[in-house]
């Protein structure tokens, strides 16, 4: 099943050569992104809420760490915008550059920022700045990677292709972990709480050198070119707006897209933050060894995530994408009957299986954004999606459980959400594949 649009051919294709090296620059940039975006999901669970909103409550300084964490959602769209429209008509690499500065020198300033308790007021209203940067930042980086390596791949392997930068959420997620047991394993608790989170932070000054790397040593993609040329064939003096264009007549593509990969994204956020929290705060479990657990279960992303784009460029996208939201709609209860037992093993268990129908949908996912929409409107009109899903999916996930569990006292109600979440997924992915056929009929 081919959602893809037609697009004017390069005229030459990029060796092979050309193309790892482009994938693999957009997978590492998607990674060190991710990573320096991951850092703070895991420190407003840990940290920040006692640190930048003290209050007499920890469910209330957890909610305004969790509030904060979700401002960088609310945040994406902007940077999907602005990058879009300059991505599309300027190319992909140069926004990719842009977002990686901001989001190293955003991610350093957060760990160099004073808390509460020394500059007052100050420090929560610039972590909600410094958050915001971070998140237009993510915001502009996801279309330009994507495109950068499904725009390079060859005939046929654009899922596969698609999916190296899908990888760097596993990535940036075990480096993320990583980075936080190793400063919680040589420093007291005392220490840590005092400057030993701040480390991760500081490390993600490392996405600069990445930056200059990609400026001095990547092309723009073959397919921006040819559709560069197009456009110069027909009407260069003409002005046009990507962002126009999706609004006035694709709009209705962009909130499918966004609805078929909201679940996604929450259940993600919920499982690596939202249940962080919840282990270590209701159920009492030891901080290093739920970490431990999200670190191993991200490390089999690393294989299924490729394995079922690989797939999808066989049997195509939605039908793959169909089946990670279909397990997650049936998984959302055991998930939760499993956690609520308060052991590591069946915590284990149940995020494991999860991680599974996750990265089943997300590994065809790039691939499939990118073809709902021509060249010259795909930077704006597949980073909509993507962001319009990461603000009511995983922005808000971590919050809502929270507001749920205080609310309701018991765990089935994330189940519900979730569910709910699953159920438009798989509406949105019908729609989709009922457009596409009509599309392949013409």
């Amino acid at each position: 099943m081919d959602t893809a649009p037609s697009s004017p051919p390069p005229t030459t294709a990029p060796s092979d050569r050309n193309r790892r090296k482009v994938a693999t620059a957009a997978a590492l940039a998607s990674a060190v992104e991710w990573y320096d975006y991951f850092v703070f999901g895991i420190a407003a669970a840990l940290v920040l809420g006692d640190l930048y909103f003290p209050s007499g409550s920890a469910s209330a300084g957890v909610l305004a760490a969790f509030a904060t964490f979700a401002v960088g959602f609310l945040a994406r769209p902007v940077g999907g915008i602005i990058a879009g429209q300059l991505g599309d008509k300027r190319g992909r690499k140069p926004m990719l550059v842009m977002a990686l500065t901001l989001m190293g020198l955003a991610t350093t300033g957060i760990g160099l920022l004073p808390t509460y308790e020394t500059i007052g007021i100050a420090a929560p209203l610039l972590l909600v700045v410094l958050r915001i940067l971070q998140g237009i930042a993510v915001g502009a980086q996801w279309g330009g990677a994507m495109l950068m390596a499904t725009e390079y791949a060859p005939e046929g392997k654009r899922g596969l292709y698609g999916s190296l930068v899908q990888l760097g959420v596993p990535i940036g997620v075990v480096t993320a972990n990583t980075v936080f047991l190793a400063a919680g394993a040589f420093t007291s608790d005392a220490a840590f709480a005092a400057w030993g989170w701040r480390v991760p932070f500081l490390v993600g000054f490392l996405v600069l050198g990445l930056a200059w790397y990609i400026h001095t040593r990547v092309e723009e993609t073959p397919e921006f070119k040819a559709a560069e040329r197009a456009l110069t064939e027909k009407e260069r003096s003409e002005a046009r707006s990507p962002l126009g264009i999706i609004l006035r007549r694709h709009l209705g593509t962009v909130f499918l897209a966004g609805g078929s990969f909201a679940v996604n994204t929450a259940t993600f956020y919920i499982i690596i933050t939202g249940v962080l929290d919840y282990a270590t705060r209701e159920l009492a479990m030891e901080r290093g060894a739920v970490l431990t657990v999200s670190l191993c279960v991200s490390l089999t992303q690393l294989v299924l995530i490729p394995a079922s784009a690989a797939l999808s460029d066989r049997i195509g996208r939605l039908r793959i994408y169909a089946l990670g939201a279909a397990g997650l709609l049936v998984w959302a209860v055991p998930l939760f009957l499993l956690i609520d037992t308060g052991s590591l093993v069946w915590l284990a268990v149940g995020t494991f299986v999860t991680s599974c129908f996750l990265s089943i949908m997300y590994g065809p996912q790039a691939a499939l954004f990118a073809e709902l929409f021509t060249p010259e409107m795909r930077y704006t009109g597949a980073s909509l999606g993507y962001q319009i899903a990461a603000v009511f999916g995983g922005g808000l996930a971590p919050f809502v459980m929270v507001l749920l569990l205080e609310a309701t006292g018991t765990s089935m109600a994330v189940s519900g959400y979730i569910m709910g979440l699953a159920v438009i997924a798989l509406v949105s992915i019908r729609i989709l594949a009922s457009r596409a056929a009509r599309a392949a009929s013409r």
